[in-house]
């Protein structure tokens, strides 16, 4: 089941999600690219760095959300195309092809990996970032009240993110011949407001979910999946952690 997405339910914890991308891009050894492609790049606001590292690029957005690219379009120095990233395809080799958060939107990913990599010239740089949390909490929860009723009949067909080990990515992108650097972090996110992780999930992993339920089970549904989250992670005080693992791979292809 399709879903849209909120640019600015997704920039509420802009902060939070920039650190990743910072930290995986400053692994890519490029140093006078001509195409860059952030693909998946959401609002663009963190494409906006590609262009700011690399002012004689071309910068190009991709993302297959007409809302994210609407706020993209307003982002100085990066041009934007509509495409689906399974099967979009570069127009001319990519020197540098960024995937930031969101692949594990897409059933069995590492089999489109080599496709990507044929988008990228030789010498190029691929780079990729995923969510490893979903056996946090933050998703475990969401998951076992979809599976009750009255929730289930409407959720059966929704997507859920998945993503693999850092391992996984090595081995796939090596098989490819190409120089590989994979590790990854967990981040400690300290959050403040009343429920800010629902905050944090309804913008992005929850989203499909909450928006394939009708408006009275919405309701009802978020109620129960705040008062969880809120159990699960306590504010003593100094504001609510939020323990989020995240995988990279770098990828150069020689």
């Amino acid at each position: 089941m399709a879903h849209s997405w909120d640019p600015t339910q997704y920039l509420a914890f802009g902060d939070e999600r920039g650190r990743p991308f910072l930290d995986l891009t400053a692994r890519i050894g490029a140093t006078s690219p001509s195409l860059v492609v952030d693909l998946g790049a959401g609002p663009a606001t963190l494409t906006a760095l590609l262009a700011e590292r690399w002012p004689d690029a071309e910068v190009l957005a991709v993302d297959s959300s007409p809302h994210m690219l609407e706020r993209a379009r307003g982002v100085t120095g990066v041009r934007v195309e509509q495409a689906d990233l399974r099967t979009w395809r570069a127009g001319r080799p990519v020197d540098v092809l960024v995937t930031n958060a969101a692949l594990q939107w897409v059933p069995g990913h590492l089999a489109l990996l080599p496709h990507l990599l044929e988008q990228v010239a030789h010498g190029g740089w691929l780079a990729l970032q995923v969510p490893g949390n979903f056996e946090e909490p933050s998703h475990a929860i969401r998951r076992e009240l979809a599976a009750q009723e009255p929730y289930a009949p409407h959720l059966a067909d929704i997507d859920d993110p998945s993503s693999h080990d850092a391992e996984d990515y090595l081995r796939v992108l090596q098989q490819e011949r190409c120089e590989v650097d994979a590790w990854e972090t967990t981040y400690l996110h300290v959050l403040h407001g009343e429920d800010p992780v629902f905050d944090w999930v309804s913008g992005t992993g929850a989203r499909p979910t909450l928006e394939a339920l009708p408006a009275d089970l919405r309701t009802r549904f978020a109620e129960e999946f705040k008062r969880r989250l809120r159990e699960a992670y306590p504010d003593h005080g100094h504001g609510v952690v939020l323990p989020f693992r995240r995988v990279f791979a770098v990828a150069h292809r020689v």
